[in-house]
């Protein structure tokens, strides 16, 4: 189970990083303001890169899952670089459906830990550096931090798909609900 997290934050990361360098990309071609739009996901992909580093703490890959994370990595570039070009509306839609995906993952992870299937081990030091956890962190409260960051990212990323369908490509994204 935790193998499939860690693939889905594989590919988060990867999209946030074509979403900003598209949007920074944009912004020069048509010599005006990106209003906003570039550091929100800069800092989506900086938090994604964290659960990866965490649950990389955690899972201990081995050399071939670490290959299958570059190979990986290549992929959902070039694949998210065509669909963030082709409709970059269905490309932050398709987002907030993978972070749907993410979190009901982490649900049933949390289940998995509440139940005494998975092991609530101590927390990992990234995780306690990054989510500035108490010394007696456990996985539990890992998964917690992650799960909501995921919540974050899919109504975010869905709000970005809605001020494309809506022809507002050029407002704050950041004043969500407003």
């Amino acid at each position: 189970m935790l193998n499939e997290l860690l693939y889905v934050d594989i590919c988060n990361i990867e999209i946030t990083v074509v979403g900003a360098a598209h949007r920074h990309l944009r912004s020069l071609r048509s010599m005006k303001r990106d209003h906003g739009w570039i550091n929100p996901l800069q800092e989506e992909a900086e938090n994604e890169r964290m659960h990866l580093l965490i649950w990389m703490q955690h899972t201990k890959p081995s050399r071939i899952e670490r290959a299958f994370v570059v190979f990986a990595q290549g992929l959902y570039v070039a694949a998210y670089s065509v669909l963030m070009f082709v409709s970059p509306k269905t490309a932050h839609r398709t987002v907030g459906y993978l972070e749907e995906a993410a979190h009901r993952a982490y649900t049933e992870y949390l289940e998995a830990i509440d139940s005494g299937t998975i092991a609530n081990v101590p927390a990992g030091k990234i995780a306690k550096d990054y989510y500035r956890l108490p010394d007696d962190a456990t996985l539990r409260d890992v998964v917690l931090h992650v799960r909501a960051d995921e919540c974050m990212h899919r109504d975010f990323n869905h709000h970005l798909g809605d001020l494309y369908a809506n022809k507002e490509e050029d407002v704050y994204p950041t004043k969500m609900g407003i």
